[in-house]
Order: structure tokens, then C-alpha cells, then sequence
């Protein structure tokens, strides 16, 4: 499966792609029963941008084939920055209780060089209300 790209709009600009994926489905290589997880897919881009369309097409590609979900989970980042070369990329895979276990998955990227501006944290200059 191709994950296609377009160019970012804003290539001198750190700025955060927030995804939710919440149908992914693989099968347990061991049982071969369906594995469900949401995706969480969060990246800075650098020159490129994934194209939603493809992703959802790639990402559904995983029903049926079995993958532990430490393999899967990197699997899909190591694709992902395969395609776009991303400043970070971050993917955390939450998957559904399997007896009686939630697991959840987080692998990340970091671009060499990169590194993220300072937090700014607005939240103490929030207005007040004049309201008495």
C-alpha cells in the first residue's frame, strides 16, 4: 500500500497534525481473532504531509494480517516517516481489553537536530469577567 504526500503549506513553521484512528484492526498471530485499537497519530511535518485518503487505505489494509501490537505499532511509524520524513512523529496505539489486558503502544521519531520550541502556556491570561 502507497501512503501518498503533498508538500507542506507551511514548511518554516513548527506546527502540530493531530489523528485519531479509531477502527484499526489487525489479527492476534497466535488466535488469529481480531485485534482492535484506536491510533493516535500526532507529527510536526517537515517537507511533506500525509494524504488522508491513502492513510485510511493503508491503515485498512492491516485487517487481516497478524501482527503483535508492538510489531504493528512500529511497523506503521517506521512507514510513516518512511514516506514523509516528519520533524517528530509520535504514534500511540490504544488497543481494546484482550483477556482482561488493555495494551497500549507509543514509539516515536525525532528528526537529528530537531528540537521542539518551549511550551507557551497562555492559560494565566485568561480574561477575567467584569460580571459582578
Amino acid at each position: 500500500m502507497i501512503l501518498e504526500i503533498f508538500p507542506n503549506p507551511n514548511p518554516d513553521r513548527d506546527y502540530h497534525i493531530h489523528m485519531e484512528i479509531p477502527e484499526f484492526t489487525c489479527l492476534c498471530p497466535k488466535t488469529s481473532q481480531p485485534d482492535f485499537a484506536t491510533l493516535y497519530l500526532d507529527y510536526i511535518p517537515n517537507e511533506t504531509c500525509i494524504e488522508l485518503k491513502s492513510l485510511k487505505l493503508y491503515i485498512v489494509s492491516y485487517r487481516s494480517k497478524g501482527a503483535f501490537h508492538e510489531a504493528v505499532t512500529n511497523l506503521i511509524l517506521d512507514d510513516l516517516i518512511a514516506a514523509t520524513q516528519p520533524r517528530f512523529m509520535r504514534l500511540t496505539a490504544k488497543f481494546y481489553v484482550r483477556g482482561g489486558i488493555f495494551t497500549n503502544v507509543v514509539a516515536e521519531h525525532r528528526m537529528d537536530g530537531w528540537e521542539p520550541r518551549p511550551l507557551v502556556d497562555l492559560s494565566r491570561f485568561e480574561p477575567q469577567s467584569n460580571i459582578r
